[in-house]
């Protein structure tokens, strides 16, 4: 079956979503921005001053790309931006990250962005030598945690990170004996 039969085409392609962590991805957008004429926000990412030379370089203006480092993480790549490119209305990006991350990155892209109606086009960077192939547990149990975070608005991840003590609630002075 055809997508056109279930979900209508998306349109074509409106920015360029970089997955941070290796800078052969930012070099990978700066091309496709060049190519054709997109913005780009890179999630993560170098450091600013060698990220803006790179995109200069590609002769990208500042205007074209979007430095963010909120992220910690790859959910977290998409849960820090996706609400912004709702309100933005995106509703098609290519996602660039490296070829043995992309499994576990369109898996929560899909959940995640899916949730808001925008759709992803893999676009992946090899890695060569540098590949490290990512295990089925870290990509489904990465994608149970989008799903979580889609259905919750929370990620897993914060719910083990709670200080000792608070769900219970505080003796506090003068609670002795009740």
């Amino acid at each position: 079956m055809s997508r056109g039969l279930w979900l209508p085409q998306p349109p074509s392609p409106q920015m360029i979503l970089v997955l941070g962590g290796d800078v052969a991805r930012e070099e990978e957008a700066g091309r496709l921005a060049r190519r054709y004429g997109l913005p780009v926000v890179v999630s993560g990412g170098s450091n600013p001053e060698y990220a803006q030379w790179l995109f200069a370089n590609e002769g990208l203006r500042r205007s074209q790309f979007q430095l963010d480092y909120r992220a910690r993480d790859t959910l977290t790549n998409f849960t820090s931006l996706v609400d912004e490119l709702k309100r933005s209305r995106v509703r098609h990006a290519l996602l660039v990250t490296s070829s043995d991350h992309m499994n576990r990155a369109l898996l929560i892209g899909r959940i995640v962005a899916g949730s808001r109606g925008i759709h992803l086009t893999p676009v992946a960077v090899p890695c060569g030598s540098r590949c490290h192939p990512e295990g089925r547990r870290k990509v489904w149990g990465d994608g149970f945690r989008a799903l979580v975070w889609v259905l919750t608005g929370r990620d897993l991840r914060s719910w083990g990170a709670r200080p000792p003590g608070v769900l219970l609630p505080s003796a506090g002075p003068g609670r002795a004996g009740h």
